[in-house]
């Protein structure tokens, strides 16, 4: 089966466990949701949204993705980064809306990518990681300034990015708690709304609910031959199966795990049905499986009111960016990957005309150091990321983008860069667009008070039409 009945058995057993604890934690969170659909004015429209978070696995060389392309600039990166700098005439050149004075370009393997900056479609978030507090060069060096925790570690960083906590080791990710706080807007009880294409994710995992995982190329085939049977055999075995499935467990934890698989069954051949009456895709899509995933994914919004869905999480993971050798030629056909897909899911959501629905951000272990270990870069810690849709402020990019000189400003050791603007500030910005009450801000992300004030009439970044 192709989805976490496992998973979410474990979860219902732990509050067995755990008993009035748990069961009150429950409650006050069902409690915050009535409260938030009462109050948040985006809920008592018809409208449609989902996120989709695009993970790097690995961590992502972003400093080479977007250059700075001026001749004081580039001169620095070239310095900084040598065997591993792009050369400056290869760079395709961006304007961004709001200029700091400087010239950016992009990686040559971006050609569609450039073409939906110039475009409005898609933006970046310059040196962005994760942080506790807004940390100086000087009070890292004194160790006077909170680290996230686990620092340039793949295992924790992984944690960080996905649950937003830098400063606390949870297996709740953030995009797994907003569909707690959410998911009162969608009607379906069997399909969850975290759909993943990559299997199980810490992102998707919330108090109550956990990814729903498809397949790129075989959806959600469910149990082979149950529906429908395709054999006299299978026809018996379904009878028996559903004999089983059927039976009223005293015991507390055989009938949470029967529910569960009972549900999941059900989700399996109600997702299959709805995919049955979309109809094909004319868009194209490269044979791969990020291509391939950003269909299906394209397939599963266009049937979103089939299946009862008013907000939707997507998941998407591409290995292969912890690239510690043979860089530039592994990160050029990397990227070449992304820029199709994106691309290509640009043009498949406009053919279902809901590409201004949509928003689509990266998001990666952390940034490399900048300098490099002879044919390669090693782990480092802020770094770039793109974010594409027709509801952000696009061709434009945010926060600060520093010095690549080594002892820079946010420069500590071997090119590794103190973020200059934090997750907490890039993830509330799209928790907000999503429907996230600004009085729930602090629930998914404990730390935004030290970057964003949240009763503020200002946006946390400006990225999105708020």
């Amino acid at each position: 089966m192709k989805y976490k009945s496992r998973r979410k058995f474990i979860k219902e057993f732990g509050l067995g466990a755990l008993g009035l604890t748990a069961a009150s934690s429950i409650t006050k969170l069902k409690a915050m949701n009535a409260a938030f659909l009462n109050n948040s004015t985006n809920l008592l429209t018809n409208d449609y949204k989902a996120i989709v978070c695009f993970y790097f696995a690995g961590g992502n060389d972003s400093f080479n993705m977007v250059v700075p392309r001026g001749n004081p600039e580039y001169d620095e990166y070239a310095v900084t980064r040598s065997d591993l700098a792009i050369s400056q005439n290869e760079l395709l050149p961006i304007t961004p809306v709001t200029s700091d004075g400087k010239q950016y370009g992009l990686n040559p393997a971006m050609s569609n990518i450039h073409q939906l900056f110039n475009t409005g479609k898609v933006s970046f978030i310059n040196n962005v990681g994760p942080l506790i507090e807004p940390t100086t060069k000087i009070a890292y060096q004194n160790n006077s300034a909170p680290i996230p925790l686990g620092l340039f570690s793949h295992s924790d960083q992984i944690k960080n990015c996905q649950t937003g906590m830098p400063h606390l080791r949870t297996q709740f990710g953030w995009g797994g708690r907003m569909a707690d706080m959410l998911n009162d807007m969608n009607t379906n009880q069997n399909v969850s709304m975290n759909i993943s294409l990559a299997g199980t994710n810490i992102f998707q995992y919330g108090e109550t609910l956990v990814e729903f995982a498809i397949d790129p190329y075989g959806g959600s085939p469910g149990i082979v031959g149950y529906d429908p049977p395709t054999s006299p055999f299978n026809a018996k075995r379904k009878e028996g199966i559903d004999l089983l499935l059927g039976v009223d467990h005293p015991d507390m934890y055989k009938k949470t795990y029967t529910d569960i698989l009972k549900s999941s069954l059900d989700g399996s051949i109600e997702f299959r049905a709805a995919m049955a009456q979309i109809g094909a895709l004319s868009t194209f899509f490269s044979d791969n499986r990020i291509s391939q995933s950003f269909k299906r994914i394209t397939e599963v919004i266009k049937a979103r009111e089939i299946l009862g869905f008013k907000r939707q999480i997507f998941f998407v993971q591409m290995g292969g960016w912890d690239m510690h050798g043979e860089l530039l030629d592994s990160h050029e056909r990397n990227l070449t990957v992304v820029d199709n897909a994106l691309s290509e899911f640009h043009n498949g959501l406009n053919e279902i005309e809901m590409f201004d629905g949509v928003t689509t951000f990266t998001i990666s272990d952390f940034g490399r150091t900048l300098t490099s270990n002879g044919n390669g870069s090693d782990h480092a810690w802020g770094g770039n990321a793109l974010v594409m849709g027709g509801d952000i402020n696009g061709g434009d990019m945010y926060g600060v983008f520093p010095s690549l000189a080594l002892d820079g400003e946010y420069e500590i050791h071997n090119g590794v860069l103190i973020p200059t603007t934090s997750n907490d500030q890039y993830f509330a910005e799209l928790a907000l667009w999503f429907g996230v009450s600004p009085s729930d801000l602090s629930t998914l992300f404990p730390n935004i008070g030290n970057f964003y004030d949240p009763s503020s009439s200002m946006p946390p970044l400006g990225l999105m039409n708020l």
